[in-house]
């Protein structure tokens, strides 16, 4: 296996083991602006999905501005050193999906499966769906692992699943 399907794998899986990612947006100021937000993998499309509410102040910056950035750790443990945690940056571009679409309860369908418990608040109308594209890629495997890697190879992983 080459060293590239490596770094694509331990991607994969690290976005298959968190749900949680740093979201980094940009103010009305233009000052950076960093939240929480919770994430699914699209594997039909290769790209991840988000459901945010109106009240949080990164949906009305991304509405706004949709390149986007996501930092996704994995949690550390008791005895691992910090500068070991593979992570990776995600600069997206988001797209709001509209609502009563096929796009949208598909990625509702994909959310649920990660996110059952909160099926409740799919239909409430000050939340939204986006869809969040790869543009770029900066993983880090590990300490001293870091690699650059192609946005299309990253969404053709993804599309692959398990």
């Amino acid at each position: 296996m080459s060293t590239h399907q490596v770094f694509l794998d331990s991607l994969y899986q690290l976005l298959q083991q968190q749900r949680l990612a740093s979201f980094g947006t940009l103010t009305n100021q233009g000052l950076p602006f960093v939240s929480m937000v919770p994430f699914a993998l699209d594997t039909e499309h290769g790209r991840l999905l988000i459901h945010i509410s109106d009240m949080a102040a990164h949906t009305r910056y991304i509405k706004e501005r949709p390149l986007a950035s996501l930092m996704i750790c994995q949690t550390p443990t008791e005895n691992a050193g910090v500068h070991d945690l593979p992570r990776v940056t995600l600069q997206v571009e988001a797209t709001l999906l509209e609502r009563n679409t096929p796009e949208r309860e598909a990625a509702r369908d994909a959310y649920l499966t990660r996110f059952p418990d909160v099926a409740f608040m799919t239909d409430f109308t000050d939340f939204h769906f986006f869809a969040l594209t790869v543009q770029r890629v900066r993983h880090v495997a590990g300490f001293g692992a870091a690699r650059t890697l192609n946005a299309e190879d990253v969404c053709a992983r993804i599309r692959q699943g398990a």
